[in-house]
């Protein structure tokens, strides 16, 4: 039991640690408790995946946390096949970018206080992904949440950064409130918040409902739909998919940790855990799959356009997301967490990669103010060309394989299954697009930056190339687990392991439409790239002339279709000017009214009796004279 306690513990000793006496002792050497602590929370971690390959489900309460009546609920960790691929994700990334962190943050003056935060994020995911029951979960859910109001907003001194970390945190308040009462519904339905209990009992609740507002209402839907909530803000599905490009005013490494290893993947996670309950509501596994498919293609329109290095690949990270929010919604589990695990190391190599280019350009994030980096961060760019590869879904890396199988699955899904499969082939075909011109326009052609720019234009340090290389071998080969039976005759290892957990998605096509799905997806990859290279590399004055001719479309495109701007005018500014009203009709008429009042009734009483002051004796023997009557009367009235 000690060791699985011990995988987010040490975390979470580094953060007691370095927040207590970093800024007076311990200062710019506080990787040296990060790093360790989060490498053997990973050795840990492996050591408990073999635990669990063979079979065995790890089970434990570590002790009792709430009692009161028959609300009990304990701090317990359940270790399955599921969560010891999260564990694998979460503490081998976050290593990586630990590491990474040492040559990108130096010098820093919040160094230790960063290290801090790190080590808490990596505590929280840790939690969130091994608890064994809701309210550990969501205890784990707030404080990811929380981790990232501090990290986005880590330089808090800049205002886009603090402004981003509240908006961060807001929206996220949106989601998590239907997940809060999601929670509060499984307890009052099934009178425990324990998984196995709960989803051992979810088939006897099927078909039950709900009056809500004068409606009966499928509990089993209306419980998953309101955990959906959650889903959508933690892992930016449209609506609530703002907060995400914002989060880049963080530091780079923060970036990559929130889009590779933890808090949007704890959206994706939750509906797996949870699969029992969705299973049995049609309504809310076709909810999940459609706002998946819709975030799949509307994310990576916006991406096409974008010049911001880091808020492409923010983008790119939406609409990877909405791919496995359309695989779980269309059954296919396995599928989504397959393509979050290769996700994790092709999206970290993107967003680490950028850093390298931002840390050589001396915090430069403009693409256009980029170009010909290639000679002069050679590592860089070829680890960046192994990600692209991968997330463009060319055949035989890593984002291929799970790619792919997403797309089979919702192929094979019925009529819906056909559309959201049509929706992915084409944001597979975009995603290739603004991939590849990002790698054109970043690395090839001439230098657009200025002359000062350039003469200190050099490779990273091996702190952050090493990182890179590693992350780089996940890029490629981490995806050849789950090979398709297609090409292996023993293919799709990551299907069969998890199959005890999330079980097998229904439905076998022909031969002949796999290799369709699969030929158009290598087709819309090519052609994608083909597009890119055509307008970035041959003709590159197509890009403006197009901007020229589709001039609304690029405004709306390059102003993110102005859902912020939507918001601002729907929900910020009534709220903020219903806000100074409320408050200051409370501060001037009750507030002031309290402050000013008391002292000016004091002053008009003091006035009127000191009006008694005359300085006559008779006068002053009158009122002792009426003070003594008036005891005397009192006296006699009360007895």
């Amino acid at each position: 039991m000690l060791k699985y306690t011990l995988i987010p513990l040490l975390p979470f000793i580094s953060f007691l640690i370095n927040i207590l006496f970093g800024r007076n002792y311990i200062k710019d050497k506080a990787h040296w408790i990060a790093v360790p602590a989060v490498a053997g929370s990973f050795l840990l971690a492996v050591s408990a995946f073999f635990d669990v390959a063979g079979g065995r489900d790890i089970n434990v309460n570590i002790y009792s946390w709430i009692v009161s009546g028959s609300f009990n609920v304990s701090v317990g960790f359940l270790i399955d096949r599921l969560s010891a691929i999260m564990l694998i994700v979460v503490t081998s990334i976050s290593t990586l970018i630990f590491i990474y962190s040492i040559g990108y943050m130096h010098g820093d003056g919040g160094y230790y206080r960063f290290f801090a935060y790190l080590s808490l994020f990596v505590f929280s995911m840790l939690i969130l992904v091994m608890a064994n029951n809701f309210l550990l979960l969501y205890f784990g859910w707030e404080a990811v949440g929380l981790c990232s109001y501090l990290l986005i907003g880590y330089w808090f001194h800049k205002k886009s950064a603090a402004d981003a970390g509240k908006k961060a945190f807001i929206v996220n308040r949106f989601g998590d409130f239907g997940f809060g009462l999601g929670v509060i519904l499984i307890f009052l339905t099934f009178g425990s918040l324990d998984y196995m209990q709960v989803f051992g009992s979810a088939g006897g609740i099927a078909g039950q409902t709900i009056n809500l507002l004068g409606y009966d209402v499928d509990l089993i839907t209306l419980i998953s739909l309101l955990l959906f909530c959650g889903a959508v803000g933690k892992s930016a599905q449209v609506p609530l998919h703002v907060w995400l490009p914002d989060a880049m005013e963080g530091p780079t490494p923060v970036s990559a940790l929130i889009h590779a290893a933890t808090m949007v993947t704890a959206g994706v996670f939750m509906v797996a855990r949870t699969n029992p309950l969705f299973s049995l509501s049609e309504v809310a596994m076709n909810t999940v799959a459609v706002v998946g498919g819709l975030t799949a293609i509307f994310a990576a329109t916006i991406a096409l356009v974008q010049t911001d290095i880091k808020r492409v690949i923010a983008y790119s990270t939406v609409s990877q997301l909405g791919y496995m929010f359309l695989a779980l919604g269309v059954g296919a589990y396995s599928a989504a967490i397959f393509h979050l695990y290769t996700h994790a190391y092709f999206k970290a190599l993107l967003f680490l990669g950028s850093g390298s280019v931002i840390h050589a350009l001396n915090d430069e994030q403009n693409m256009q103010k980029m170009g010909g980096l290639k000679k002069y961060m050679p590592v860089t760019y070829w680890v960046f060309i192994l990600a692209t590869l991968s997330i463009t879904g060319i055949p035989f890396f890593s984002g291929f394989f799970s790619k792919d199988e997403i797309l089979w699955r919702a192929y094979l899904a019925g009529d819906l299954g056909k559309f959201l499969w049509f929706l992915g082939t084409v944001a597979a075909l975009l995603t290739a697009f603004y991939s590849w011109r990002l790698i054109y326009l970043t690395f090839h052609g001439k230098f657009r930056g200025t002359p000062e720019q350039e003469h200190h234009l050099h490779e990273s340090p091996p702190v952050i190339t090493v990182p890179l290389m590693l992350l780089a071998v996940g890029a490629v080969a981490a995806g050849w687990v789950g090979i398709p039976p297609i090409f292996a005759e023993h293919g799709d290892k990551i299907g069969e392991f998890l199959a005890p957990v999330l079980g097998y998605p229904e439905g076998e096509g022909t031969h002949a439409q796999e290799y369709f799905v699969l030929g158009a997806s290598i087709l819309v990859a090519v052609a994608g790239w083909i597009i890119a290279y055509t307008m970035y590399i041959k003709r590159t004055e197509l890009p403006q002339k197009l901007g020229a001719a589709f001039q609304p479309l690029y405004k709306l495109l390059f102003n993110k279709y102005y859902i912020d701007e939507l918001y601002s005018k729907t929900i910020v500014q009534p709220t903020l000017k219903a806000s100074d009203k409320i408050i200051l009709g409370f501060d001037t008429h009750v507030i002031e009214g309290v402050v000013n009042g008391v002292p000016n009734l004091i002053g008009a009483f003091s006035r009127k009796l000191r009006k008694i002051q005359t300085g006559l004796l008779s006068d002053y023997g009158l009122i002792m004279a009426i003070g003594a009557l008036s005891i005397i009367g009192i006296w006699v009235f009360l007895k």
